[in-house]
């Protein structure tokens, strides 16, 4: 491990009292991008997402993102607020994650987020910070959920 600074990091600050959220990958949801990519050159993306106002009180079941992967080298998450369940490839049944929760997902593993609480609210990670999404037909282990 190097003590050099990285010319292509800089210094970054996201400010709460600052925040704004925008639309993003899923419609349910809105996106608070924290500055990672531009401060790391593109090496890393992180936002803080959670549940529109408009989608509040909506049926959970219907917050469903549909069997996705993501093209990246890295992703986790932390809930921050409320809980949040999915089910993934190479993992039995539903798993719930609630505030505190930590999740690595590995590169490109199928997934799909099936409901959330109108609360939840998530730190995500991710590298790179541009990557591709692509959606899958289905996720191994799961077919009968994902039909």
């Amino acid at each position: 491990m190097s003590n050099k600074p990285d010319p292509e990091q800089k210094f970054s600050v996201s400010y709460a009292k600052d925040a704004v959220y925008k639309p993003g990958l899923r419609e349910f949801m809105e996106y608070r991008d924290l500055g990672l990519a531009d401060a790391t050159s593109g090496k890393v993306h992180a936002h803080i997402i959670r549940v529109k106002d408009t989608h509040k009180g909506t049926d959970h079941d219907m917050h469903t993102t549909g069997p996705h992967q993501h093209m990246v080298d890295l992703q986790f998450y932390i809930v921050l607020k409320g809980w949040i369940k999915f089910i993934y490839e190479g993992q039995e049944g539903e798993l719930t994650f609630r505030a505190g929760d930590c999740v690595h997902a590995p590169a490109a593993i199928r997934h799909n987020e099936i409901a959330c609480s109108d609360d939840f609210e998530a730190l995500e990670v991710l590298s790179p910070a541009i990557h591709e999404t692509r959606t899958v037909e289905s996720i191994p282990g799961h077919e009968e959920a994902t039909a």
